[in-house]
């Protein structure tokens, strides 16, 4: 009997083995873990403000609308809530006149317009969170480039895998009017590697102008410091032109930090739209990144990623988007 429950036992083990012990996590590690968690806790406390704010807000306007009802008489009553209907669908023929302006200016960017292409082959380099924070950059990029007068052509490449998957849950993904290719752009783009251009700080060749035959590409990945030199190395590898933003001609980045894909980004919008650097320049780079201005011997990055200030990036994103690209 002993016997048989000795080999049940061993049955047991051998069908459920005992996990492994928990890897110890290095000191670093450890404070990237906590840091991360901090800004979990704090984006959730934003998000639930927020909501309570917009519920309060809601809840006044209509309290201040039924009483103004409650205090006229049943014609003017009347009068108030015809001119309500009519001003909220006069809002939204105005609004829908808007969607279709913008919807035909990205249909001619498709032809005409300057072509820009995000590298997303690096999800593989990137936590969950990074990856996260990256698909928020790019929903930024879209709203400001629907925005644009003259916008650009946006290419998303390497769009598989765990950022594939990110990016298809944002809000109207599917209707974006933009390029999305699983394909590395070295496959995707190979007809036209002649005119691939990787804008990284790293390259020794500085962009004056754009020019409308090239495709510029945008390096996707946050959190650059990890990986010094990366894209510059790729480039090299696939034997593609490189440049960095004449960024050193006009300002002093303060320490090393780099600028988000979506702060690339619109810097080369408003250059399509200002024909001038430092105004490009200065109307994006945020002043905290601004270390002083008008200096030649200094060169930030300007590679698209992201550095140790995530959070306040993301605020930003946050406070400047005014409207979500999801109408498309």
């Amino acid at each position: 009997m002993q016997v048989m429950d000795a080999e049940q036992h061993d049955q047991n083990v051998t069908a459920h083995p005992s996990p492994p012990p928990p890897q110890t996590l290095s000191k670093n590690a450890q404070k990237r873990l906590l840091k991360q968690q901090r800004m979990e806790a704090k984006k959730a406390e934003r998000r639930a403000a927020m909501k309570e704010h917009k519920k309060k807000e809601g809840d006044r306007k209509r309290k201040e609308w039924e009483e103004m009802l409650a205090s006229v008489a049943e014609d003017e009553r009347l009068k108030l809530i015809e001119s309500r209907k009519g001003l909220r669908k006069e809002r939204m023929e105005k609004r829908s006149e808007e969607k279709e302006k913008k919807t035909q200016r990205l249909t001619n960017a498709k032809e005409h317009g300057q072509n820009i292409v995000v590298d997303l082959d690096f999800s593989d380099l990137m936590t969950p969170n990074e990856i996260n924070s990256l698909a928020q950059q790019i929903m930024y990029c879209y709203a400001v480039n629907r925005r644009c007068a003259s916008p650009c052509h946006l290419w998303l490449t390497g769009c598989n895998g765990e950022m594939g998957s990110r990016l298809q849950r944002l809000p109207g993904f599917d209707k974006w009017i933009i390029e999305k290719e699983n394909r590395p752009y070295i496959e995707a783009l190979q007809d036209e590697k002649h005119n691939l251009v990787y804008l990284t700080a790293d390259s020794e060749t500085i962009l004056h102008e754009l020019d409308p035959k090239k495709m510029y590409i945008v390096g996707g990945l946050v959190d650059r410091n990890r990986w010094k030199g990366i894209t510059m190395k790729k480039a090299q590898e696939q034997g593609i032109q490189t440049a960095k933003l004449p960024i050193g001609n006009y300002l002093k980045m303060s320490s090393s930090q780099v600028l988000t894909v979506n702060q690339v980004i619109e810097i080369l919008l408003k250059f399509l739209e200002t024909q001038d650097w430092k105004t490009s320049f200065f109307q994006v780079i945020p002043q905290r990144k601004r270390g002083g201005a008008d200096s030649e011997d200094c060169q930030g990055d300007v590679e698209g990623g992201e550095e140790n200030e995530e959070e306040e990036d993301q605020l930003e994103i946050k406070k400047k988007r005014t409207e979500s690209p999801s109408n498309d």
